[in-house]
């Protein structure tokens, strides 16, 4: 595709050359890609369903899809096809393009990113619903004759981050204001799902569920982190958390049967504390973070204070262990913080959809509100504030230079994005249009060129806050064109001024900036001690 991706979809057959299958699906060059997968749930009651499918923006898709015998998934020529009636055609699924499917046992399930009404004159279900319908049904009958069962509906501050599957459970990861907890859904006689355990509270910790085994039982993996504290593997069993008492069914982790290992600790994390704050955006929206610290800090704004933001593309910022942050940064006596800024997903497809094209200054402004936050509370000054992002963090690192420089005390940029004229032309970039907007349009003069950071240099700005910009001469996603481009004009523009720039592209390496583990220490080490050295001298 114009993006990069793949457009066709071969069937293949072990033993044959590659070159030699046929293409049984393909997409347009203006679409992101294309994929195909088949789903079996003999194994929980329901069938075998082939899907193919278009991405035809980086949130958009069309899915087509159809129930096969086991018979059609062999080699044309097994004898075991010999006399099996043909598949059906594929049937295209009558879903809002920006909506996803999935199976479980007999139930499509549909994951909702925008206000739905499948019935004309029905129930309306709103952005972030995951719903489960017959899956037979919903292909052969339509959309408007079937049952619809919620299976999660979000607040305005909670939101599903994804789900594993055991034999007869569904996992379901939920971010409730960013903190972490679980719920356990099974397959019960009336093969409905229903929920029979939800944690009491959500805790400030990153937690993931993956099953062991799906097609024999209910055994799976947990494993659980914090800002502090490292990986931990647990063996977990779904059937404990089904009880007939009540009070027992929100006991915290009771699948737990074995703890398996942890990881051992990277940095001293002795007496530091996580807390969770909230700032006022411009707009009035409260914009959560987190801030990792030493207990009875003294707030006079002299301690070195790294702010990590993202904001796009409905990534989720929160708890986890970073050994780097902690080395570098936390055992220096520095403070962390996370910024869960409008563009991610930490409150489901609405909190990203609020910063998308004409609204990417959302991100902005709030990113902004927290930093203004923390000097507030005295957490920081602009001179011991620091500033960090990368790939779409690097977008945001460059507004924040060119917005707002006099916030900030040392930024760090890499492997950024920074012309939005031209991002579209350059390797993946075609596949972003979606979040940002297309510079080919009005939509450069409307609202693109207001964030795009190498078009927003202002030569009459006699001071530029410290920035360290980094990217790979390998990166094949961002372009190193956007790093070398803006650097190359902060010193023909910055001469004689005290605009200070500097600039390390690794030869090696992909969107990651590094090949291996010696050279990611290496430009993790440059980053923090840029920072760090900056910052304390201040």
């Amino acid at each position: 595709t114009d993006s990069g991706y793949p457009r066709t979809v071969r069937e293949w057959v072990r033993g044959t050359k590659i070159e030699d299958a046929p293409v049984v699906f393909e997409g347009e060059k203006t679409d992101v890609s294309v994929g195909a997968y088949v789903s079996d749930q003999r194994f929980r009651n329901g069938s075998i369903y082939e899907v193919r499918y278009r991405s035809l923006t980086f949130y958009t898709s069309s899915y087509f899809a159809r129930k096969v015998q086991y018979e059609h998934l062999l080699a044309p020529d097994d004898p075991l096809r010999e006399g099996v009636e043909a598949p059906p055609e594929f049937v295209k699924v009558d879903i809002q393009d920006d909506a996803s499917i999935s199976f479980f046992s007999k139930w499509m399930i549909i994951s909702l990113r925008s206000v739905w009404e499948p019935v004309p004159g029905g129930k309306t279900y709103s952005s972030g619903t995951l719903l489960y319908v017959d899956s037979d049904s919903f292909l052969t009958q339509g959309k408007e004759s079937c049952q619809y069962h919620v299976l999660f509906e979000p607040s305005e501050r909670t939101t599903f981050q994804g789900y594993s599957c055991t034999k007869n459970y569904l996992i379901m990861s939920v971010l409730d204001n960013v903190k972490f907890k679980f719920q356990f859904y099974k397959l019960q006689d009336d093969n409905r799902l229903h929920l029979v355990y939800e944690d009491k509270e959500a805790k400030i910790r990153a937690c993931h569920a993956g099953s062991i085994d799906p097609y024999e039982n209910d055994d799976f993996w947990f494993t659980t982190s914090g800002y502090t504290q490292p990986s931990t593997l647990y063996y977990a069993d779904a059937t404990k958390v089904t009880f007939e008492d009540e009070d027992a069914q929100h006991y915290q982790d009771n699948f737990i049967v074995d703890k398996l290992k942890t990881l051992p600790p990277q940095y001293d994390s002795e007496g530091l504390a996580v807390t969770q704050r909230e700032a006022k955006s411009a707009d009035g929206t409260m914009i959560p973070y987190f801030v990792v610290s030493k207990e009875g800090m003294k707030l006079d704004g002299s301690t070195p204070t790294l702010l990590y933001g993202y904001g796009g593309f409905e990534v989720s910022l929160g708890p986890k262990y970073i050994a780097t942050s902690g080395i570098a940064w936390l055992e220096r006596g520095g403070v962390y913080v996370e910024a869960n800024i409008r563009g991610g997903g930490e409150f489901g497809p609405k909190w990203h959809q609020a910063a998308l094209k004409e609204n990417r200054n959302k991100s902005y402004e709030d990113f902004i509100a927290v930093a203004e936050d923390l000097i507030a509370n005295k957490i920081c000054k602009p001179s011991t504030l620091a500033t960090r992002g990368g790939s779409n963090g690097g977008l945001l690192m460059g507004n924040m230079y060119t917005m707002r420089p006099d916030l900030f005390g040392a930024v760090h940029c890499a492997v950024p994005l920074l012309d939005m004229k031209k991002y579209h032309k350059l390797l993946a970039g075609a596949s972003w249009m979606a979040e940002y907007g297309d510079p080919d349009t009005n939509e450069w003069d409307d609202f693109l060129y207001k964030y795009s950071p190498y078009h927003n240099i202002d030569p009459n700005v006699e001071k530029y806050p410290p920035m360290l910009v980094t990217t790979s001469t390998r990166d094949d996603r961002v372009h190193p064109a956007h790093a070398r481009k803006m650097v190359k004009k902060l010193w023909d523009l910055g001469e004689g001024k005290d605009w200070p720039v500097y600039y390390y592209e690794n030869i090696e390496g992909g969107h990651g900036g590094a090949a291996d583990s010696k050279q990611s220490a290496f430009m993790t080490s440059l980053a923090y001690d840029f920072m760090w050295d900056v910052c304390s001298k201040s």
